[in-house]
């Protein structure tokens, strides 16, 4: 079972059903119906805190910007920004530009997952 980590313990993961945006995985993208364990600052000494299991239970690709990524992507709303826990759509785009590589950024839809929780956590 593949981690999803995420570096700040958003609001978001206090919902039984939430959003993150994630870039394709080159070795194997995430998947519907893929079980996933939630961690908060995986990658820190320790391995982290697990947070819980979660479900993903839709995808879909969304471009960052007007003009960037695929002609045939739809661009990540300013709804779809706040339901995932940013100011606005501005933010958002600040926060990704300082977390990712700007090149993949301006080439690549990145993936919007709505994940169910399993269990309680």
């Amino acid at each position: 079972m593949r981690i999803l980590g995420f570096s700040k313990k958003w609001q978001k993961l206090s919902n039984l059903e939430f959003t993150t945006f994630r870039f394709t995985r080159r070795g194997r993208d995430w998947e519907v119906g893929e079980l996933v364990q939630v961690v908060f600052t995986p990658r820190s000494k320790g391995g982290g805190e697990r947070l819980g299991m979660a479900e993903i239970i839709d995808k879909q690709p969304r471009n960052v910007a007007p003009d960037w990524g695929s002609p045939d992507t739809a661009m990540v709303s300013n709804d779809e920004a706040i339901a995932d826990g940013f100011m606005n759509w501005g933010d958002m785009f600040d926060w990704l530009c300082k977390t990712h590589d700007m090149h993949r950024l301006a080439t690549e839809p990145m993936n919007k997952l709505t994940l169910r929780k399993i269990g309680d956590w």
